[in-house]
């Protein structure tokens, strides 16, 4: 299977973040995406798994993946509340919601890693 380039991985990674964020903000019409039951249910997921897949075509150091589409995250809801005040705590919070997309990222890269030396 094809692999991606580090800068290709990145901007599937932001792109997919921001859309994940606004698309829920959209539909939901929630001022902060993760207030939407939406958000936990699909965007969350989808993000978890785009993380992993880019974790499998763009295996070394996979932790960007996840770490990347968290934090865009963070920076599009700062951006679009025009609110910069509580970013140190969105940070946080994002930076502790990137751990299961980091691990699933992981964990594809490793499977990937694994099928190639056999």
């Amino acid at each position: 299977m094809a692999r991606l380039s580090t800068r290709q991985a990145y901007i599937v990674a932001a792109i997919s973040g921001v859309v994940l964020w606004l698309a829920t903000n959209a539909i939901s019409g929630r001022r902060e995406a993760w207030d939407s039951s939406l958000y936990w249910t699909l965007a969350y997921p989808l993000g978890v798994a785009v993380a992993g897949t880019l974790g499998y075509l763009s295996p070394e150091r996979p932790w960007r993946w996840g770490l990347t589409l968290m934090l865009v995250q963070a920076l599009t809801l700062a951006a679009a509340t025009s609110s910069f005040g509580l970013l140190p705590l969105g940070l946080i919070m994002f930076g502790i919601l990137a751990v299961p997309p980091i691990g699933v990222a992981s964990l594809a890269a490793r499977i990937r890693r694994g099928r190639e030396t056999h």
